[in-house]
C-alpha cells in the first residue's frame, strides 16, 4: 500500500494507494496503444489509375530495342502511380479498457516509487507565471526535471502554462504516457483520492 503525503494550503494528510507494481511489458502495451490513437493517417498516394496522363502507346510494340510499354502511369516510370503505396486510415485499435486503467495505475506507481509523485491540495496560487515558478522552486522543483502538472485549477494551468519545463494537463486527460515521458508528476490530491477504489480510466489525448 503506497501512501503519498499531500502537500498545500490543505494538506498535510496522506493518501493511501493499493498501486501494483510496474509491468514493462504492460506500460508497452497502453503506451504504444495510445500513441497510434494519436496519429493523423493522413498520408497519401496516387495509383497509376489516379494518375493524369495520356493513354497513348509510348512507342511501337516492336522493334525499338526497349522493352514493351504501352502506358506512363506504372510504376516503373518517374511520375507514375506509387505501388502499395500509403493511404488514408486509423491507426487506432481496440485495447481492454481494464489493461488501460492498469497501465495508468503502473505509471503512477512507478512515478511514486520514484519519489516523484506530488500531490497538492491547494495551491495557493494568482495565476501569475512568477508566483508558481516560487511555488515550485519551495517545492523541489527549479526546472531541472520536467514536470507534469495535472489539475483542473484553471488559476494553476494559467500560471505554468508558460513554464518550458512544465507541462499542463487537465484531470481529465491523464494518461500514461505523458506520465513517463515526464521526470515528475505533480498532481490534485482530489484526483487520486477516488483511485483508493478504482483507477482513473487513462484517456487517448
Amino acid at each position: 500500500m503506497a501512501q503519498i503525503n499531500v502537500i498545500g494550503q490543505n494538506g498535510g494528510r496522506q493518501i493511501s494507494l493499493d498501486l501494483p507494481e510496474a509491468n514493462k511489458h504492460i506500460l508497452h502495451e497502453v503506451v504504444t496503444w495510445q500513441l497510434a490513437s494519436r496519429r493523423r493517417g493522413t498520408a497519401s498516394t496516387k495509383t497509376r489509375a489516379q494518375v493524369s496522363a495520356t493513354g497513348k502507346k509510348m512507342y511501337g510494340q516492336k522493334g525499338t530495342g526497349n522493352a514493351r510499354h504501352g502506358n506512363r502511369t506504372v510504376p516503373t516510370f518517374v511520375g507514375g502511380g506509387v505501388a502499395f503505396g500509403p493511404k488514408p486510415r486509423n491507426y487506432g485499435y481496440t485495447l481492454p479498457r481494464k489493461v488501460r486503467q492498469l497501465g495508468l495505475a503502473m505509471a503512477l506507481s512507478d512515478r511514486q516509487q520514484e519519489n516523484m509523485l506530488t500531490a497538492v491540495d491547494g495551491f495557493g496560487l494568482d495565476g501569475k507565471t512568477k508566483g508558481f515558478i516560487a511555488w515550485a522552486a519551495d517545492n523541489g522543483m527549479n526546472g531541472s526535471e520536467s514536470v507534469l502538472l495535472v489539475t483542473d485549477d484553471a488559476v494553476v494551468r494559467q500560471a505554468a502554462r508558460n513554464v518550458p519545463w512544465v507541462t499542463v494537463l487537465a484531470v481529465a486527460g491523464l494518461n500514461a504516457y505523458d506520465i513517463l515521458r515526464h521526470d515528475r508528476l505533480v498532481i490534485d490530491a482530489v484526483a487520486l483520492e477516488p483511485a483508493e477504489d478504482e483507477t482513473q480510466e487513462e484517456g487517448a489525448a
